[in-house]
């Protein structure tokens, strides 16, 4: 599956939207009744706007986001507006440049990396007196490698859902990362910490393996269930939630499902890996 998102990314890329790429945004209100979202959509179409995403703000406006900063065609959108409600008020409008837009995307990759660049640090410094071949160090690379695996495939998810349904990445979905990282992560710790008091216990009596193994057996009635109660929760906001957070909500989902495997089935099993590497040195 990482090799499948690396070659996605590669191939396609990512779906940017108007967070990462400049566009405008237009807030209205209307003097009678709202007109629903497929309506105004509707209205718009001859107009050819690209990444257009309206949401319902307050009782009465409506909230418009799309890839464009020509005065002129806002003027148009506001004029098909009006076929809605001749009163309507232009409340404000907003122009993100490309280089604001590229100051976005900067400073999103360096958020992104230097999270995990800190979780790896404390990871290291918590399992700091941890006792046996594999070093504190070692436990955090062993979490740094799960959590790319987690981001990774996200991000590979939503490059072919950019590719195939057009769905767009923007600011939310860098929140959505970082909400991963954080999840994934102290599921680690957990099985992490099982593992530590485990081989505190056994005073090295025991192998390596079969000490993981049975932290791993501790923690996974844990580790499942409440995973399993966020995803319920998140399905919900996916199936059912508005359009404006669904992204955010799939990005989180996919990461919890796949970083709830991860903290088991990967992270674990790499400190059982560089054990064995250690042994027969």
């Amino acid at each position: 599956m990482i090799i499948l998102s690396i070659g996605s990314l590669f191939l396609w890329g990512l779906n940017l939207g108007i967070d990462f790429k400049g566009g405008t945004l237009m807030e209205v209100e209307f003097s009678q009744n709202v007109p629903s979202v497929n309506e105004v959509t509707e209205s718009l179409v001859p107009l050819s706007l690209q990444s257009l995403t309206i949401q319902p703000t307050g009782e009465k406006s409506l909230f418009l986001r799309y890839l464009a900063s020509d005065e002129t065609l806002n003027e148009s959108v506001l004029e098909k507006l009006k076929s809605f409600d001749e009163n309507i008020n232009l409340s404000r409008t907003d122009f993100i440049g490309g280089s604001v837009s590229e100051q976005i995307k900067k400073q999103a990759i360096i958020g992104v990396i230097l999270s995990v660049i800190g979780i790896a640090f404390y990871v290291a410094w918590a399992f700091r007196r941890v006792s046996g071949l594999v070093g504190s160090w070692e436990y955090g690379f062993g979490a740094i490698i799960a959590l790319v695996h987690d981001i990774l495939i996200t991000i590979g998810v939503f490059s072919v859902l950019g590719q195939w349904y057009g769905v767009e990445i923007g600011v939310p979905f860098i929140a959505a990362l970082l909400t991963i990282l954080g999840y994934s992560v102290n599921d680690t710790i957990v099985v992490y910490d099982r593992i530590r008091e485990n081989l505190l216990r056994s005073s090295h009596k025991e192998d390596f393996e079969i000490i993981v193994n049975r932290s791993i057996n501790e923690t996974i009635a844990r580790s499942f269930n409440t995973s399993f109660t966020v995803i319920i929760t998140l399905l919900a906001i996916v199936l059912f939630g508005g359009e404006s957070i669904q992204s955010f909500a799939l990005a989180i989902l996919i990461g919890v499902t796949f970083g709830t495997y991860s903290s088991i089935y990967v992270a674990s099993a790499l400190l059982d890996t560089r054990y064995k590497m250690k042994m027969q040195k």
